[in-house]
């Protein structure tokens, strides 16, 4: 039986403070009347008199203001100046808490309630409603005002509570059930086994890291020798390989998360909620001691602050004259130069560019994206498949392929909707959709070997790959994400200091002003 090291949540999830340390929230209260008549006007001085003494009798709340409006509708939010003021506060650090009377007080505008009260529960800041006795840091409290506001949440809630549930169980229990293969191992069953030509290269890979070659090189390296795999040997591939404990034959849950409270976000476990490492559950391809020495180093390289480590080494290229650009600090800021111009600007005109601009026009791609991916992905992914489908027209066999995935892919769906409803047991659940996964897999890898026709095959993948990156992201990008840039950009071409040519997977290319 398979052994299960529960690692302890050290954090809180909502405010990074540690679980045991004692801190008092700090509290601010909202006070609204409707009216200016002289008896609103008296229920308004009574509000903040009361808010005032009952958040200082608090001995666990830190008082910081009674914010207030007179005079002004609840309809919506856009001329109520003392609300404006205090979500703004609490947006900036200031506030933890807000206490109110009631969700009438706060908005009688379901849509703009639930808009300030999401929007603040995403940085960890509730409110509580006296007269309602709900408190929006539970998911149960949000369910009634959006019920009382006579809203409904979709069933998708529901199903992913349920399957939160069951996943923290089969994890305290080191039951394993796997949907996809990291590289250097292959699905069966439902179960991990080595591919032996994929492990070879994963054993070069740490080889090549332990003898002091950065994730850059190794990248290049890989992505010139294997160009079958070459999706897989990114700057960010690299890493992800390097720090992956399946490779020494251990399994660690919930490195990640999606937040409970709306809108929902995947975020890293770093300490907020439990990690579940279960050792033994597949054959190993690296031993422990080097996995360790890897492990020692990269945390190591972390101190260092290595500059080769940067994500933008070896993919900026100058437009002018083609050569790469290197790193370079100057008066506490980061730059990146083309390198002729560096060693003599005659050579090469085009001049420096700040790292920091580069990240926030790489924002704003990705966020031009994110809402317009279905625009843009998705017609050249139906053409590029219609391209591929015309080449097979004969092959009835293709078409059949595709009809059976759909069929079984619709067959998962409905497990989850019974599950949910209470209609399944779990241990059912798991079997079936065990089985389900593994004929899904099974076929897909069969219709690769059908249809695959190199070059088109590689880059309807990465549109692919690109498609199913931007759905499973919901929220805007506003702080630069490396794994993100890594995941999706191939280069960029700098066209001048104020203009960028981002290169990404798929042959894509777009414009950015600086």
């Amino acid at each position: 039986m398979a052994r299960v090291t529960t690692i302890p949540a050290t954090i809180s999830r909502f405010t990074a403070t540690p679980i045991n340390e004692k801190k008092k929230r700090r509290t601010a209260a909202y006070a609204r009347v409707s009216t200016d008549s002289e008896e609103q006007l008296t229920s308004y001085t009574a509000q903040v008199d009361y808010y005032t003494n009952y958040i200082k009798g608090r001995d666990d709340w830190e008082f910081v203001s009674v914010y207030t409006d007179e005079g002004i509708t609840g309809t919506n939010t856009k001329h109520r100046e003392g609300f404006k003021r205090m979500v703004q506060d609490a947006l900036d650090g200031k506030i933890d808490l807000i206490v109110t009377k009631s969700v009438s007080r706060f908005a009688r505008n379901t849509k703009d309630c639930l808009k300030n009260i999401r929007e603040l529960k995403s940085l960890g800041i509730t409110v509580f409603f006296e007269k309602e006795n709900i408190d929006t840091a539970k998911l149960t409290d949000e369910m009634m005002i959006t019920i009382m506001g006579g809203l409904a949440l979709e069933e998708s809630v529901s199903i992913s509570k349920n399957l939160k549930w069951s996943y923290q169980k089969r994890f305290e229990k080191g039951i394993v059930n796997v949907f996809s293969a990291p590289f250097g191992f292959k699905l069966n069953n439902g179960a991990l086994i080595i591919d032996k030509i994929q492990a070879q290269i994963v054993e070069e890979i740490f080889d090549m890291f332990l003898n002091g070659i950065g994730y850059q090189r190794i990248s290049e390296i890989c992505q010139s020798k294997y160009k079958v795999y070459k999706d897989k040997f990114s700057y960010y591939g690299i890493r992800y390989i390097l720090s992956n404990e399946k490779y020494i034959g251990d399994s660690v849950y919930q490195k990640t998360f999606t937040t409970n409270n709306l809108p929902y976000r995947k975020i890293q476990n770093n300490g907020q909620l439990n990690k579940y490492c279960i050792q033994n559950t597949h054959e190993a391809i690296i031993s422990i001691e080097i996995f360790e020495k890897a492990q020692k180093l990269i945390e190591s390289r972390k101190h260092k602050n290595i500059v080769s480590e940067s994500p933008f080494r070896g993919k900026l290229i100058c437009a002018n004259c083609g050569t790469k650009y290197k790193r370079k600090d100057s008066r506490n800021k980061i730059y990146w130069v083309c390198r002729k111009h560096d060693n003599l600007a005659e050579l090469c005109m085009n001049k420096r560019v700040e790292e920091k601009f580069i990240k926030q026009s790489f924002i704003r791609l990705y966020n031009k994206l994110l809402f317009n991916y279905k625009q843009i992905l998705v017609p050249l992914q139906t053409s590029l498949q219609d391209l591929k489908l015309k080449k097979f027209n004969g092959k009835t066999q293709v078409m059949d392929i595709h009809k059976e995935i759909a069929k079984l892919k619709e067959q998962t769906h409905v497990l989850a909707r019974l599950k949910t409803k209470g209609f399944l047991d779990e241990a059912k659940y798991i079997e079936q959709t065990t089985e389900l996964t593994a004929k899904i897999n099974k076929l897909q890898a069969e219709l690769k070997k059908l249809t695959r026709s190199d070059d088109e095959d590689e880059t309807l993948d990465q549109i692919d790959m690109l498609i199913d990156f931007f759905e499973k992201r919901e929220n805007p990008m506003t702080e630069f994400e490396e794994t993100a840039f890594e995941s999706i950009v191939d280069k960029i071409v700098v066209k001048s200091q104020h203009e960028l040519e981002f290169h990404l997977i798929g042959g894509l290319k777009f414009e950015e002003k600086i």
